[in-house]
């Protein structure tokens, strides 16, 4: 791997169609067990169209991308919000884009833009994240 440069963007990860079993199995590790996530009759009630994925599951697949990327253990924070919900059989593009290089520690700190976007290249979730790289 080499240094990258501010506006280089890293390899993007695509995401299988997000699944019934998935949010279920997402409810289960994560604790949050709301219904809109697995109930289709309870998303409904409440003026949704089906079951919507966690936000913190995008949130976990920008993750997978930066340590995909640079390494378990790289990550030195993400921050992101929450644009639009994913619903069932939406498939994401996660993708970063790098935004400063500084040298830190005998090493480096590289900030990027990092986002998750649907089919429709609606951008889902966006924020920011800080990876180190030890050269």
């Amino acid at each position: 791997m080499r240094l990258p440069e501010p506006g280089e963007e890293i390899p993007r990860l695509v995401k299988e169609p997000v699944g019934k079993l998935q949010l279920l199995h997402y409810a289960g590790a994560s604790g949050d067990d709301n219904l809109v996530h697995t109930d289709v009759e309870t998303a409904r009630s409440v003026g949704l169209p089906s079951v919507i994925a966690h936000g913190m599951l995008s949130m976990g697949f920008l993750g997978q991308l930066l340590t995909d990327y640079a390494g378990a253990g790289s990550v030195r924070g993400i921050e992101v919000r929450f644009r639009r919900m994913v619903h069932l059989g939406d498939r994401l593009t996660c993708r970063g884009v790098v935004r400063e290089v500084r040298g830190a520690d005998g090493g480096h700190l590289v900030a990027l833009r990092v986002w998750a976007e649907n089919d429709g290249g609606e951008q889902v979730t966006e924020g920011d994240a800080e990876i180190w790289l030890g050269f």
